[in-house]
């Protein structure tokens, strides 16, 4: 099992909904907000004059388990969407040791 773990900007949040939910590959997901810091801010199109002040983007990240054949199909997905996300995030991904449910 892989952990593909992906950040973007909030704005494109629904999109980015939108399309995972449209991958077979994809059992499930889960948005969580975090704070971007960085020297990249100053490229990032979506950066706003609030960001600007408060110092920092906000972001979504989201974590994917996926079984290992199906990582480059969903990121092929990802990059091949007409939802505008490329170039507007960034992915990992992890190898997984265990998992289940609680």
């Amino acid at each position: 099992m892989k952990v593909l773990t992906l950040i973007a900007h909030t704005n494109i949040q629904q999109q980015l909904a939108n399309l995972l939910r449209t991958i077979d590959q994809v059992p499930g997901f889960t948005f969580i907000h975090v704070e971007g810091h960085g020297t990249e801010v100053e490229n990032d199109p979506f950066l706003s004059a609030h960001d600007d002040v408060v110092g920092y983007i906000p972001r979504i990240r989201t974590d994917i388990l996926l079984d290992d054949a199906d990582v480059d199909a969903v990121l092929a997905r990802l990059c091949e969407s007409k939802a505008n996300l490329t170039g507007h995030g960034i992915y990992w991904v992890t190898d997984v040791k265990k998992g289940g449910r609680l």
